[in-house]
């Protein structure tokens, strides 16, 4: 049998997270917590779950969640979104992508991405019949290469995949790249697709920008959000899509067929924890800040060379006075033989850079942390 996806692999998390696992490894690579979701959140759950709400939800998504959804962007944003036209509730954000992609990208069309670009972008591509054209981000800082866009932009371009705050590199878009790229579209039949699963987790007092918050870019921009990236359950697979009537429409059309919906009695309960505690996503930038910083102090004394992240919860260190290994073989050897497991970059590449550069996720207990960084100032 021919595959559809020649030239896909296992996801490099799930083989980092494995070969933790198979070595005894502290896990620093695949993005998810050691801790637990709210105490409260979890209260809630149990409650809408002994509270009979497990039956179908409606097929966006239950109604009052996509109200505090609408009411959460308004008050970030200062977007007006209409829960019935333009607000979906998706069993994860690669579900969302996936639909996205899907909705809008047919045969021969082109999509652009920035390398290193998050690894489900292409599969999705690819499965709608699209070919993906990739920009690398500028180095050492991973912006944005306006001129390498727009030399990239021809009349077969749909899409355009932005990823701010940027997993694996920490990068973020501001005001200034979001005009930049709206003029760059203007005119062109190219629509935008941001992923923003990071949005509360942007530091050093700087304010998250997303499209949904510029006027142009709005009206033809698919948004991913994430509630298991910011409520720390990433395991329940809940995220969401704001578009434009238009594109949502399109949208549920995949989606729909995809997974039609998603878990009734965690929809509820998060609604629900909107409501109550709207304070978790006000706190959760300086929850992590400090989660950065404690990390990044502890690697202090190590021959890493790194400058600390702007935002999700990842650090990239460069590890080139420790090693002429590449990133991938420097990754196992760290998983395998010191105990810390830890995420390459050139899975994220078409093209991959000379750079020795991996990726260490820091969304861990601080006795976690320690520990990782004891082994890695030794090295």
């Amino acid at each position: 049998m021919q595959s559809k996806l020649p030239k896909v692999r296992t996801t490099i998390f799930t083989v980092m997270s494995k070969m933790a696992q198979d070595y005894g490894a502290i896990n620093l690579s695949q993005g998810f917590p050691d801790f637990d979701c709210p105490a409260r959140l979890r209260e809630l759950v149990t409650q809408h779950l002994n509270d009979r709400k497990n039956q179908y939800p409606p097929m966006a998504g239950i109604p009052s969640l996509r109200q505090q959804i609408a009411n959460k962007v308004k008050e970030y944003y200062g977007c007006d979104a209409n829960t019935e036209t333009e607000v979906t509730i998706t069993s994860g954000a690669t579900e969302a992508l996936f639909d996205a992609v899907h909705a809008v990208v047919t045969t021969g069309d082109e999509v652009i991405v920035f390398d290193p670009a998050y690894d489900s972008y292409e599969p999705a591509v690819q499965l709608a019949g699209g070919k993906t054209i990739h920009v690398p981000l500028t180095l050492p800082d991973y912006g944005m290469d306006w001129d390498r866009l727009e030399q990239a932009i021809n009349s077969r371009t749909r899409l355009i995949i932005i990823n701010s705050p940027h997993n694996p590199c920490g990068s973020i878009l501001n005001k200034v790249d979001f005009d930049k790229l709206a003029a760059l579209i203007r005119g062109h039949d190219i629509l935008i697709l941001s992923d923003e699963v990071y949005e509360h987790m942007v530091f050093d007092g700087v304010k998250h920008e997303s499209v949904l918050g510029h006027a142009e870019l709005r009206t033809k921009s698919f948004a991913v959000f994430s509630f298991g990236k910011t409520y720390h359950a990433t395991g329940w697979k809940l995220a969401y899509c704001i578009a434009p009537e238009a594109l949502t429409t399109e949208f549920r059309k995949i989606h729909q067929y995809v997974t039609f919906t998603t878990s009734s009695f965690v929809q509820h309960a998060i609604a629900d924890f909107m409501a109550e505690c709207p304070e978790h996503t006000r706190e959760l930038p300086d929850f992590y800040e400090k989660k950065r910083d404690t990390f990044c102090n502890l690697l202090a004394p190590s021959r890493f060379r790194f400058l600390a992240s702007k935002s999700t919860y990842f650090q990239l260190v460069d590890y080139s006075a420790i090693s002429d290994k590449s990133d991938v073989e420097f990754a196992n050897y760290l998983t395998q033989e010191k105990g810390v497991a830890a995420i390459p970059l050139a899975p994220f590449y078409e093209v991959p850079p000379t750079t020795k550069i991996i990726r260490f996720c820091f969304c861990k207990d601080d006795s976690t942390l320690q520990q990782a960084a004891k082994i890695l100032c030794a090295l």
